[in-house]
């Protein structure tokens, strides 16, 4: 049973509301695989915790106080959340589980699942925004995957000009199409076509990162159409072209 007025109830609700936001960002420090941040309506940081500024070789949290992403983020890593950012705020529209490659310092890419809220104050202005980029890992270890599962896996990373969609997929892996999206949900936190998108440009970054191959090989090797759809999906994922890819991976390492 409740035992507050309505009155004390709305002022309680009002303090809650007003928490101090580096309250969130200590609440975000026992989650090392989250980057989370609090900006303003520039863009600006105004509060992180230690996993975003270690994944930008800062030593500190507050060395990101006052900086955009593009000010601490190699090239077009940066200026993507900066657009993300800016899109938000203009537009209020929320950035909701957006599968996207991030750069990891010194040279480590990593998948994440990035979020971006619009903060609103009570007349429902955009003020800023609050987010955060989560890892995308597998939490579970590769036993507790089905077998049949786990064998079109793997058949799946050698052919993928076979897979175009999740009911492909699906038919390998002798899984209902629902079946398939609990699992994929629940191993890589992922669906069934940003599971595919993610391997298939994951296997494109690698041969672009370790091989000299020409990019028109690259494309039809990790499962694309052509040079084309490669660049647009690769640039969707990444914010950078393959060639811009291969050569700040370069020059990070």
């Amino acid at each position: 049973m409740n035992d507050l007025a309505p009155t004390d109830l709305n002022v309680t609700s009002s303090k809650i509301r007003s928490l101090d936001i580096h309250l969130l960002a200590q609440l975000f420090e026992q989650a090392p695989d989250v980057a989370f941040f609090v900006k303003d309506m520039e863009g600006r940081y105004l509060a992180v915790n230690t996993s975003l500024a270690q994944r930008h070789g800062l030593e500190n949290s507050e060395d990101a106080i006052g900086k955009r992403p593009r000010d601490i983020c190699v090239g077009r890593f940066g200026l993507v959340p900066t657009d993300q950012d800016s899109e938000v705020l203009q537009t209020a529209r929320p950035l909701v589980d957006h599968l996207e490659m991030q750069w990891h310092l010194p040279h480590e890419p990593v998948w994440c699942l990035t979020t971006k809220l619009p903060v609103v104050d009570d007349e429902g202005n955009v003020i800023g925004l609050v987010g955060f980029s989560r890892d995308v890992r597998t939490p579970v270890e590769n036993h507790e995957i089905p077998e049949e599962f786990a064998a079109a896996l793997e058949y799946f990373e050698e052919n993928l000009t076979e897979f175009n969609t999740p009911s492909a997929l699906a038919e390998r892996s002798n899984l209902s199409l629902q079946r398939l999206a609990r699992l994929t949900k629940r191993l890589f936190g992922l669906t069934p076509s940003q599971f595919i998108s993610k391997t298939r440009i994951a296997v494109a970054s690698r041969l672009l990162y370790e091989t000299d191959k020409p990019i028109s090989e690259i494309a039809l090797t990790s499962g694309f159409y052509d040079q084309s759809a490669f660049t647009r999906a690769f640039r969707i994922a990444t914010g950078v072209t393959p060639t811009e890819y291969r050569k700040q991976a370069r020059q990070a390492d």
